[in-house]
């Protein structure tokens, strides 16, 4: 019985010490997602290329508010009998632009989305390549992380990577 004892502690001790060894054969490692993100060269095409298309709908809609502010000016100098008569033009114009601004400002909002989507895939993809190409067993978003030392942060060679389209 004390044989069997003393073999069972020592294969329990063989596997606890095979695994510290394992675990401290791993390569673990972070990057800074917001800074690989911004710092992305396809990030800044697409953020310059929303800004002018939000620019466009800006100055779309406020032209379109301009002309709806003259129609409502023109409605107070007409007689109340006038007045009622162009009430429904008045409605639909409004009931219009909404539907502009809704739509217009979803499909931004949509594109955003999608570029963003876009972006995350290909820094993903990067990390993955990097991680096995390096021997990385696990890599890190550093926001999840309480704690971590500079040495582990690959986020220079990724952002490196990302940028050369590799």
């Amino acid at each position: 019985m004390k044989k069997l004892a003393v073999v069972l502690c020592g294969v329990v001790f063989s596997l606890a010490l095979f695994t510290c060894k394992a675990q401290a054969a791993d390569k673990l490692g972070y990057i800074d997602l917001s800074r690989t993100f911004s710092e992305y060269s396809k990030t800044k095409v697409y953020d310059k290329t929303l800004s002018d298309k939000e620019k466009i709908y800006t100055d779309e809609r406020d032209k379109k508010v301009a002309d709806l502010k003259t129609f409502q000016d023109k409605l107070t100098l007409l007689n109340d009998k006038e007045r009622e008569a162009k009430k429904d033009e008045l409605q639909n114009k409004v009931k219009a632009f909404q539907d502009y601004d809704r739509t217009k400002q979803g499909d931004l909002r949509k594109e955003q989305e999608e570029k963003m989507k876009e972006i995350l895939k290909d820094i993903e993809e990067t990390v993955k390549k990097y991680a096995e190409k390096e021997g990385y067993t696990l890599i890190f978003n550093d926001r999840v992380l309480v704690y971590q030392t500079k040495t582990m942060d690959i986020t220079n060679q990724i952002i490196e990577l990302i940028n050369k389209g590799k």
